[in-house]
């Protein structure tokens, strides 16, 4: 094998392709990224953990086809250090040779006939808007459980009816839902699937700034769906393995109706709750007053170091306190992408929902809903 690539063009694949390699691999050769230089000008890289798998095809001049498999951290490493030259890349024996101007490395090859044969996903499902894809999982993902007691909560539900995508996430203390429309391959468009949130928000911000994203998903509701997800933009494609289980009926605790109501303008509160929540401690809340056309922000008490902050809200309905984990609450207020904030309450210990608006006094919008279960304060 003998080609020669673009210096930037080199390191951003590699870079893109190594993400995805485990810190622990369990052989050897998943530590690995597959090199397949071909006649036709193109090289691709490859890597897969038996979990997640990425591919990626460049244009190279190619001098001799061929396939090699080398550390992919060590080359990402190297390749984003190289001068800004061509690379020039060949086997040599038991190593492969990686030289740029007066650089020059030798990896050994590891053994390419002991990697295993990246999954082939279903055929393509429908595509997606880059940038709103990205956003949307990003929203989502914050709710997922990053703990391993429960593994069906480190996934986001994906259900999709026809036009209408559905991503929904909860670690039990919150629980978050974007709505939005994508292009079925089929009207009649059918699928439930299951996909690690980590796995989700790392697809997301690597191909959203295409154009568009294809999304590959097997099976339907009802039926023996296939265990891969898979997601295409450009010359990039990655599939990961679904998680298996049957996800809790969560949407019923989506409130139904409200009591009090305030909006607030996102970034003042934003930073408010900020910097009222330098005197918490682990695990202890912020308590928020809704009266009289202001919110109150506090935190702690009695010996302990307090803060206050009063900022202007708009509030309907009878004054409130609540109490919430700050980063919590911060982790959604992070999300909407709006000017304002909506949050709506039932009562003092009942989930309370958030919602994002462009204006003080327009309609509620609830494509993006994030519910917060309100701390019980001592006493």
């Amino acid at each position: 094998m003998k080609f020669r690539v673009e210096r930037d063009v080199l390191a951003e694949a590699v870079t893109w392709v190594a993400r995805s390699l485990p810190n622990r691999p369990p052989v050897p050769v998943l530590a690995g990224v597959l090199l397949e230089a071909t006649d036709d000008g193109s090289l691709t890289l490859s890597a897969f953990d038996y979990e997640v798998s990425a591919r990626i095809t460049v244009a190279a001049e190619v001098s001799e086809p061929g396939t090699a498999l080398v550390l992919g951290r060590l080359l990402a490493d190297i390749s984003r250090n190289l001068p800004g030259k061509p690379v020039d890349v060949a086997t040599d024996g038991a190593k492969v040779q990686v030289t740029c101007g007066s650089s020059r490395f030798a990896l050994i090859q590891m053994p390419a006939d002991e990697y295993p044969t990246l999954p082939t996903s279903p055929e393509p499902s429908g595509s997606i808007d880059g940038t709103l894809f990205t956003q949307a999982v990003q929203q989502v993902q914050i709710a997922a459980d990053r703990g391993d007691t429960l593994p069906i909560l480190t996934g986001v539900r994906v259900e999709i009816d026809g036009e209408k995508v559905t991503l929904l996430s909860t670690d039990r203390y919150r629980l978050a839902m974007r709505e939005l429309t994508w292009q079925p391959r089929s009207s009649d468009a059918s699928h439930v699937a299951l996909i690690p949130a980590r796995t989700l928000s790392d697809t997301a911000k690597a191909l959203g700034a295409a154009g568009s994203v294809e999304i590959s998903l097997g099976g339907g509701a009802g039926a023996t769906a296939s265990s891969l997800v898979g997601f295409e933009a450009g010359q990039r494609h990655t599939t990961s393995r679904l998680l298996d289980g049957e996800y809790p009926k969560v949407a019923k605790i989506f409130p139904t109706s409200s009591e009090t109501e305030a909006v607030v303008s996102t970034d003042v509160l934003t930073e408010a709750v900020k910097r009222v929540a330098l005197v918490t401690e682990r695990n202890t809340p912020v308590r928020l007053r809704f009266a009289d056309g202001q919110v109150t922000i506090e935190a702690g008490a009695g010996d302990d170091a307090q803060a206050s902050e009063a900022i202007e809200a708009k509030v309907e309905g009878p004054e409130i306190e609540v109490a919430f984990n700050p980063g919590y609450l911060l982790d959604g207020l992070g999300v909407l992408g709006t000017t304002f904030t909506r949050l709506s309450f039932t009562a003092a210990l009942k989930p309370a929902m958030i919602t994002g608006q462009e204006s003080l006094d327009a309609e509620i919008d609830t494509t993006y809903r994030y519910v917060l279960q309100p701390v019980r304060l001592a006493g």
